[in-house]
Formats: C-alpha cells, structure tokens, sequence
C-alpha cells in the first residue's frame, strides 16, 4: 500500500492575505478579444487551435495519462477537476495538484520532457481538451499574443505553487482545510464564487490537506457550528466567512 503525503493545493489559485479582499471577475464584453490587456483566458485555446485537437469526457476516477506515458499533448479542463499524482521507486505516492476548471497540465512536452511523470486521474466527471503536441507549438509560434499569454500564465501557476508549499509547511491543518474549502468554492479566483461544493468524502479532504480523516471531522462540525459551512442536499455551502480562520494568527 502506498504512503500518503500531503498535496500542494491548486497552483492556479490563491487565497488573498487580507481580509479586504474580493474576488475578481472578468470584464470582457461582446466582441472583446480573448488577449486584451488584463488576465490571460486559457479558454481561447477552444477557438485558436483548428487541427490536432480532440475533447473526451472522463468519469470520477478514471485516468488520462499514467506516469510514464509518453508526453505528446497539452491538456486544458474544460469543466470538473484533475489529481496529479506521483509515485516513488519505493511506493510512496503523493498527490502534488488538484487542479480546476479552466487550468493547463501536461505542458511538459513543450520544454522536451519525454514521459509522463505524473499521472493526471478525473476527481470527477471531467471533460478534457487534448491538443497535439505539433498543433499547441503551431499556435504559439503562430500567435506571440497567445505565446505570451501563455508563458504568463505558467509563471503566474507556478509562483502560487510557492505559495502553496509554504502553506502545508507552515500553516496548522485547520487553516489548511478552510483554505481548501474556500479554494473548492472558487474563492480567490476571477469566476464568481461558487456558494455549494459538490460532495467530497471525508477522506479525501484528510487526504488533501495531509492529517486524518478525524482531526478533518473534527474540524468540519466546528466550521458547521460557527457558520462557516452548512449542507443541503446538493452539496455542502462554503461561506465567505470561513476566510477568518486562514487570516486569524
């Protein structure tokens, strides 16, 4: 059986450090381009790229690429989410992204990276944009305004995986789980938050934030308690609120 570790949460997001923030939203009206100033909008890959590119629907669980697989394409979500996972010689598996609707993986072929060295499995029902290798290198030597859109864009991921980092290393779980939980509700991106996340076990949360499924529960029924969450039948609502507990020192 192969040993848990913690996960670095979503790297194309990030909770704000003041308790003044608001989320974002986008301000594109009709006839506006996909690449005017302001944030980069991985969703015009969909019209950009003509050949080479396939979408597939994948069920809760079920893998897209396995480790080791020969990396040939860039992937985009168009809606649902994606675990990365790695696994050591020795067994050890760690869960290194969760990633959201609206996020890039298995840009590695791009900078020469031959296999796979993650697997990318459907945390639920998932559907996948799959672009070529050829026809992604086309576009972005094609169009240097996508290309430096792009680029920004895996810079910017990759600074919040920092930021990530710093949180499992130095944060308590309690804070952990309430940073995961505003994350799910779309919190501190540019959508418009999301009040109800769908249905995620106990386990998967402990597993996520890197503690036990009862310190998970134990924390959870203090959230419902004070407010900070509720559930119905749809799922569980996240409220703003809950934001205390990652700013309170």
């Amino acid at each position: 059986m192969s040993t848990k570790l913690p996960i670095v949460l979503d790297p194309t997001r990030s909770i704000p450090k003041s308790p003044t923030w608001k989320g974002r939203r986008s301000g594109h009206g009709e006839g506006s381009s996909a690449y005017s100033t302001g944030a980069f909008h991985p969703s015009a890959l969909l019209t950009e790229v003509a050949t080479g590119k396939t979408s597939r629907q994948y069920q809760d669980q079920q893998a897209i690429f396995s480790q080791g697989d020969a990396a040939d394409a860039v992937f985009y979500i168009q809606c649902g989410k994606v675990k990365l996972t790695v696994v050591s010689k020795r067994g050890k598996e760690a869960v290194i992204a969760i990633l959201q609707e609206g996020s890039f993986f298995g840009e590695g072929c791009l900078a020469g990276q031959p296999c796979r060295m993650a697997t990318a499995t459907a945390v639920q029902r998932t559907t996948i944009v799959r672009v070529a290798k050829r026809a992604m290198v086309e576009l972005l030597h094609r169009n240097p305004r996508f290309a430096e859109g792009f680029v920004a864009y895996l810079l910017s991921r990759n600074i919040r995986m920092e930021e990530d980092l710093v949180d499992q290393l130095f944060n308590s779980s309690e804070k952990r789980l309430a940073r995961l939980l505003l994350l799910l509700a779309n919190f501190g991106k540019e959508s418009q938050p999301m009040s109800v996340v769908a249905k995620i076990s106990q386990e998967t949360l402990a597993e996520m934030v890197g503690t036990t499924r009862s310190r998970v529960s134990f924390f959870m029924n203090r959230f419902r308690k004070l407010g900070f969450i509720n559930y119905n039948g749809g799922g569980m609502q996240v409220h703003s609120s809950l934001i205390s507990v990652v700013l309170h020192d």
